[in-house]
Formats: structure tokens, sequence, C-alpha cells
């Protein structure tokens, strides 16, 4: 059974961990802490893409106290030398004799390799420590590792009768302020931002990071046929992260010509009866290295992803309105499914309250 204190060193280590969200994508997201007859002596983060690991960081700030020390650590130690040495050789030379780690890192290099050398050395290695909330927090990372696919946040904003539009277009503003800062946290922490076309045509964003501290991620829109109006926000936003047009092979060029010239990224993708081939969407994001996508609407678009098994976790906003109207915008188009017995299944329902607003969190089956 687990030690009140193993798991309040664990916790801490795991609030640790969140800092990096968005700094070390696709890497994952580690925490770490040091504790000596009940001090904590030594912590740290892995802060940023290819910078220090936590481990490394926890060690630097301990000092020369951490020889026959305890660290709790809420990713399995790296053996193998990447863009930083391994971890296991720092934590054996700084004289730590207890880890405590809280899940394997499923990555084929490190896999148990770095537990087994730990253990080989002497040092004492227990697995499993508030393991289900070390993996929830890189869920974006084991997704990533195991499918070679970007995983998939569809999020949503609409009125308690789900509509995300009102019958004349009006949408400014379905979501509280509150929630509106909390979707720009949502950005940073992703690698991606996406949106359908017709998003773009009605509300003009930016889709960049602004509320909140974080980089902003790549930003994709859908648009089968090439219907971007070229002075759109989100082609012209200054980033340092680009925008990517998903459109079909069959665009003619010189439709596409306007877009490459203001500096924006063209992907020409299959298009089926359904529209954009997503399969293949989603294997070249992984390709290039997106370890994660976040999706903004709107209604075809998520209908689209949602159609073929596409979304890996859902977040949807309800603000406490109804707008009603045969011809208001749902927050989910499409063709839909015919019987209610087909429609797709979500668990590990979540709801919380988000300023004015309720947020339902959960994981299509």
């Amino acid at each position: 059974m687990d030690k009140e204190p193993d798991r309040n060193y664990m916790k801490r280590a795991l609030d640790l961990a969140r800092r990096g969200g968005g700094f070390v994508n696709p890497n994952p997201q580690v925490g770490a802490v040091i504790v000596r007859d009940g001090e904590i002596i030594g912590e740290g983060y892995h802060e940023k893409f290819g910078g220090p690991h936590a481990e490394v960081n926890a060690i630097e700030d301990a000092r020369d106290r951490g020889r026959g020390a305890t660290l709790y650590v809420t990713l399995e130690p790296c053996a193998h030398s990447g863009k930083t040495p391994p971890c296991t050789e720092k934590i054996i030379e700084s004289g730590l004799q207890e880890v405590h780690v809280a899940t394997e890192d499923p990555n084929p290099r490190v896999a148990g390799k770095g537990i087994k050398r730990l253990r080989e050395e002497g040092i004492e290695v227990s697995l499993g420590l508030m393991e289900e909330k070390a993996r929830k927090i890189n869920e974006i990372y084991f997704h990533y590792v195991k499918t070679e696919r970007p995983f998939v946040l569809l999020k949503l904003a609409m009125t308690l009768d789900g509509k995300i539009a009102t019958r004349t277009g009006d949408a400014r503003w379905i979501s509280s302020e509150t929630s509106r800062a909390l979707v720009h946290e949502l950005r940073a922490r992703y690698s991606a931002v996406g949106v359908g076309v017709n998003t773009v045509r009605a509300d003009d964003p930016r889709l960049n990071v602004r509320d909140a501290e974080g980089p902003d991620g790549a930003r994709f829109v859908f648009d089968s046929r090439g219907r971007t109006p070229a002075n759109s926000r989100v082609l012209t936003l200054s980033s340092s992260t680009p925008t990517v047009l998903v459109t079909g092979q069959g665009v003619p060029e010189n439709r596409l010509e306007k877009f490459e010239l203001e500096g924006v990224k063209v992907w020409r993708l299959p298009v089926n009866q359904k529209g954009l081939d997503l399969d293949s969407l989603l294997k070249r994001m992984g390709d290039r290295g997106y370890d994660s996508l976040l999706i903004e609407g709107g209604g075809e678009i998520a209908w689209s992803f949602l159609d073929e098994n596409l979304v890996d976790k859902i977040r949807f906003f309800y603000s406490p309105k109804i707008v009603g109207g045969r011809e208001a915008v749902p927050s989910v188009g499409g063709e839909g499914r015919a019987r209610v017995r087909d429609g797709m299944e979500i668990e590990e329902l979540t709801v919380e309250r988000v300023g004015e607003d309720l947020s339902l969190v959960g994981y299509p089956v």
C-alpha cells in the first residue's frame, strides 16, 4: 500500500510535470522531487524540448545533498543518449539510493531499460505510484508513441440547446471569458490547432495563444476546395509557427498560389465521398512530428472526425443560454446517425464549472 508521504511527494512531482505542457512536445511532461529525511531538497521538471530532463534538474537543484536520498519521478528515467545524456547515469553518479517511478516509458528506446539499469547498480526502484494520474498527464505522449499519429481533442463551445451560432450566424460570445481563457491554455499545450473553412469564413479566427503562457501551435485550415479568403487572419498572422492549408488534390494550382505567396504551407490530400482523407492527414501530421491536434470546429469538421472515429478526447463547453431556431447552427453537423443505438458512446465523463459555463470532458469509445 502506498504511504501518504510518498503520494504527497509524487503529487508534487506531477504538479511540476504539468508546467512543461506545450513547451516539450513531442517529449513527455516529467517532474521530479528529491527527498531526504522528510524534506524536499531538490525538484525540477522538463522545461523545454531539447533541454535537461526533470531528474537532472532536480539533482542539480539538490546540489551535493542527493547521496542516500530518494527520488520521486513521474516517468521512467531514460537510459539512452539523445539530445541529452542518459538520466540513469546522472542518478547513479548522484548517489541516490531509492527511486519511485510513477509509470514506465512506452518509448521502445526506454521501455523498462531505465529501471533495469538502476537496479543493476543496487538502487531500489518501485513502480506504479500514482500511475493512472501520471499516464493521464502524458496521454498525448503515450498515444503518439504508440500510434505515431497526433492525439486529437475536439473542443466545441455551445448553448444549452447545442447551438454554436444563431440562425443569423452570430456566435460572439457563446462561452464565458473564463472558458475562452482556458481554450488559450489548451492551444498552448497542443502542437497544432485546426478548424474547418466554414469557421474561418464565419468567424475569421487567429487560432494563436493570447490569454495564456505558451507557444503558438501550428494552425491548420481544413478546406477541400480552396475556398479560404486570402486575407483571413489565420493566414496572415505573424507567428513563429506555420499556417497549413489542407486542401484536395484536385484544386487548381492557380487557386492556391495566393496562399503560398502569403507563406502558407499547402498540403494536398486525397478526397473521398466524405471529403478530405483525414486518415492520410493524421498520418502525415505524425510523420512531420505533430503529436497533438486541437480541433475547434465547426460542426461539419467535428462530424467528419467523429464519424471516422478519429477523435481521442472531447471537451465541450456549455453556456447557460438557449437560442433555439431550426436554422441555428448545430454543434455537430454532417449526416449523423440514423439510429440512436448507433450513436458513439463517451466514457470517463467529467463535468466542471468554468466561470458561468459547464465543461464536459470525455473519451469516445
